[in-house]
């Protein structure tokens, strides 16, 4: 492809408070509230919070993977520029596709999240029926609502990351020190005798948490994604991708604990919202209101977040001509990748239209995608150490190799998880309709921009 300065430039205008902001938030959405309940139920509360340390170690070593390439090669599209310069185009269209479905799944998780929410939120949202999917009703005023939220946060992303970045940081904020404040009242209040069974099915209720531990943790390497946007040392890029992860595996640990000291065993397995009821049995109903307003706020950082870093990686592949060209367009006002932030937008309408269901079915397939480009990235830095042994490294990590084989044979056996045979396998067909839809889009994609 053939662009001028003018057409790839991007801005440098995130600090060390925005990077930082982006990645944690882009890692706590709105699941902290939807799904606790979910982690408990599989696990008990010590078995969810030993899987959560287990998934979050196995993150800070591929963290550590992506700190030292993200310092080294700090070009827009991070998994692209890595697994391209180490394993060459196909294999780096492989990688960037598989992380771009992470991305996809998470935007879709929050399109269908806002709904649920705002159900909890507004009774009597339910309104218009269409159809019910999995036992669940589908409302025509549910899905708009979903489809309307997508909409906002497309063009809230295409007019610009300084916005973002300002939207990122205030929310945030809000919502670690809602977190503080729940975590401290179910400390003081709770009931350790809620917390029995403290491991409930042993290794495999352990094992159906760690499945969804990638999707919960996806979201730092959105830092990489946006490097051409940060205007930081390169060193301190790979040491604020570190300290996000490191806050993410606190965070996820506290809430599972909080909950589990204030609720039951039977209060968990009926509830919905599971955070949000702990949090009205500490402080009343404005406290479950309250926390309602934290995880809608959560959708809105991992909404932002994840169709910034998925839009920077369909631009990345454009540019490189493994994706139409349309795809590698910056807006000449607005200096984003517009085309593909809508293209992601789009996608993510999808989700809605399926109900509550839908929640579950893409942070399965999602994750697939996810441990599949944290494999192939590992697999790069490995490569480079052996290839390429002089390039400058800000944030250098050591014992490399044995840091780098350790966090490639980590994601390719979470990436077992997913497969037949496992207690957390992918369902068939839904999950799996996901997955092989999303290769068939990105095999006609590759095939047209590789024609051209």
């Amino acid at each position: 492809m053939n662009n001028t300065e003018s057409d790839t430039k991007f801005l440098r205008v995130l600090g060390r408070r925005e990077v930082l902001a982006l990645a944690f938030g882009a890692m706590i959405g709105w699941s902290w509230v939807v799904l606790s309940g979910t982690w408990i139920n599989s696990a008990g509360t010590g078995g969810a919070i030993i899987a959560f340390l287990l998934g979050g170690a196995a993150m800070l070593l591929i963290g550590l993977t992506y700190a030292e390439l993200a310092s080294a090669l700090p070009f827009a599209g991070g998994e692209h520029v890595y697994s391209h310069r180490a394993l060459g185009a196909g294999a780096s269209f492989v990688c960037t596709w598989a992380i771009v479905l992470g991305y996809v799944s998470v935007v879709t998780f929050e399109a269908v999240a806002l709904p649920t929410v705002l159900d909890s939120l507004i009774p009597g949202l339910d309104k218009i029926y269409l159809w019910q999917i999995a036992g669940w009703d589908v409302y025509l005023s549910w899905v708009l609502t979903g489809v309307g939220g997508s909409i906002v946060m497309t063009m809230l992303n295409v007019r610009g990351v300084r916005m973002v970045a300002l939207v990122q940081t205030v929310v945030v904020l809000a919502i670690l020190i809602i977190g503080v404040v729940f975590v401290s009242g179910a400390v003081f209040t709770g009931d350790i005798s809620n917390m029995q069974p403290l491991v409930k099915d042993g290794l495999s209720g352990i094992t159906l948490v760690l499945v969804m531990v990638p999707f919960m943790f996806v979201g730092f390497d959105t830092i990489p994604q946006v490097a051409e946007e940060i205007d930081l040392p390169f060193k301190d890029i790979g040491a604020v991708l570190m300290i996000s992860v490191a806050l993410a595996v606190i965070w996820y640990s506290l809430i599972v604990l909080g909950v589990g000291l204030v609720l039951d065993a039977n209060s968990i397995g009926t509830s919905a919202v599971a955070t949000a009821d702990a949090n009205t049995q500490i402080y009343g109903e404005l406290g479950g209101t309250v926390l309602l307003v934290a995880g809608l706020a959560g959708i809105i950082t991992s909404w932002n977040a994840f169709i910034l870093g998925g839009s920077r990686a369909i631009y990345a592949l454009a540019h490189a001509g493994l994706l139409p060209d349309f795809l590698g367009k910056l807006d000449p006002v607005y200096r984003t990748p517009k085309n593909a932030i809508i293209l992601i937008g789009a996608l993510s309408m999808i989700g809605p239209f399926f109900g509550r269901p839908a929640l579950v079915w893409v942070v399965d397939a999602g994750g697939l995608g996810i441990v599949i480009a944290y494999a192939m990235v590992a697999w790069s830095f490995l490569v480079l150490r052996h290839k390429e042994p002089e390039l400058p490294r800000p944030y250098k990590v050591p014992f490399g190799k044995l840091v780098g084989t350790l966090a490639l044979l980590l994601s390719i056996g979470m990436g077992m998880l997913y497969l037949p045979g496992s207690p957390a396998a992918l369902i068939w067909p839904q999950e799996w309709a996901i997955v092989i839809g999303w290769i068939v889009i990105g095999g006609i994609l590759y095939a047209f921009a590789r024609k051209k």
